[in-house]
């Protein structure tokens, strides 16, 4: 299709006030509300939700501006069709190098990587980028790394064609959005977030049960793996909730100041026996749940070295991965406390404020 005029209004104006916004003043809100919306809209996306959808089913959701530990909380646009995630775009202020700066590509391969989506736009109008976010992410990139498509604002007119045969929402219903990321994999080597997450998951399960069987030696083999594997879920567990807001975010991570982690850590899981209704935090005999309490892990004797290495490979910068974004099939595969409703907590009254994939609240499923 060719470029609609109201484009080239965008690119004019955008060109007569770039000094301007370069100065620092003209913020990401700004952005947005002024050339990204009508952008997309020219793309046939229902930018603003005019048709009155319900929240699940609009066409593009926009991310509150939350900063966790330097890093903006969630992308600031996420496009569907119906229910099902198709790509993220990542919004920065013009100030903001996006041809040579690593942290905004890293942010957005993350959110990407971890959701499973193959493409994501990273722009700030000025500068437009599309990676394919197959490829697993690193701090350490350089922000070429897994960039298929690089233009100018300048160019936009004449990429026009190529970039609304990939991401107007026509492309997407027609299949060529996933035609074109099929044809992008198969150019280069992708590292799936399933197989990348589990294999790290097996290493820290070696790590933990070489440190617990040195310490803990009378455990049978039987006791060594279920005290590994339950520690492991309850980790990974509150690190997902603290990524999704339910829970204080760095929390684990502040245990890796000072000594004596895992009765800290105990301290932890006991304060969430309280909160998740659940076996996976259950430490005391309750009346009406037939299972029998965990009296095996709270009496473990854990060094320090291996959980501060585990909470350290999960948070920023040393992870790869975005847990408010990651799929539930994807908990399935790391343990059986995850792989049924039945099994994953609870949230015990009052509520937090948002439920993990498979979670029940006291008032149901």
């Amino acid at each position: 299709m060719p470029a609609p005029e109201q484009l080239a209004h965008l690119i004019e104006r955008f060109a007569r006030n770039r000094d301007d916004y370069h100065r620092g003043q003209f913020n990401e809100t700004q952005l947005r509300v002024d050339y990204l919306n009508p952008v997309f809209e020219l793309l046939g996306w229902d930018v603003i939700n005019k048709a009155g959808y319900a929240e699940k089913y609009r066409d593009v959701i926009h991310e509150a501006q939350v900063k966790v530990g330097g890093m903006t909380k969630a992308p600031d646009y996420c496009f569907k069709i119906g229910p099902e995630r198709k790509f993220f775009l990542e919004a920065k202020k013009p100030a903001v190098n996006i041809k040579e700066n690593r942290e905004p590509a890293f942010q957005l391969r993350r959110y990407a990587w971890s959701a499973k989506l193959p493409l994501s736009i990273l722009t700030d109008f000025e500068e437009i980028a599309v990676y394919d976010c197959r490829v697993k992410p690193d701090r350490l990139d350089r922000a070429s790394v897994a960039r298929i498509m690089y233009f100018t604002f300048e160019q936009f007119a004449e990429k026009w064609d190529e970039f609304a045969a990939i991401f107007s929402k026509e492309a997407v219903l027609q299949g060529s959005f996933d035609r074109y990321a099929e044809s992008a994999k198969a150019k280069r080597g992708t590292a799936e977030v399933d197989g990348a997450f589990l294999e790290e998951i097996e290493s820290w399960r070696d790590m933990l049960a070489k440190d617990i069987a040195k310490r803990n030696e009378e455990l049978s083999q039987s006791d060594l793996n279920d005290a590994v594997q339950r520690t492991i879920d309850r980790i990974i567990f509150l690190r997902i909730c603290e990524d999704r807001g339910i829970e204080e975010y760095g929390r684990l991570l502040s245990l890796r100041n000072g000594a004596n982690i895992y009765p800290r850590l105990m301290q932890i899981f006991h304060q969430a026996d309280a909160r998740y209704n659940s076996g996976l935090f259950h430490f005391k005999q309750e009346r009406g749940q037939a299972e029998q309490p965990d009296e095996l892990t709270p009496d473990l004797v854990i060094d320090d070295r291996p959980l501060k290495e585990i909470f350290r490979r999960l948070y920023y910068p040393e992870s790869a991965y975005e847990f408010s974004v990651f799929p539930a099939s994807i908990l399935g595969q790391v343990s059986p406390f995850h792989g049924s409703e039945q099994s994953v907590p609870a949230v015990r009254s009052p509520p937090p404020p948002a439920l993990l994939p498979g979670m029940c609240s006291p008032s149901g499923c």
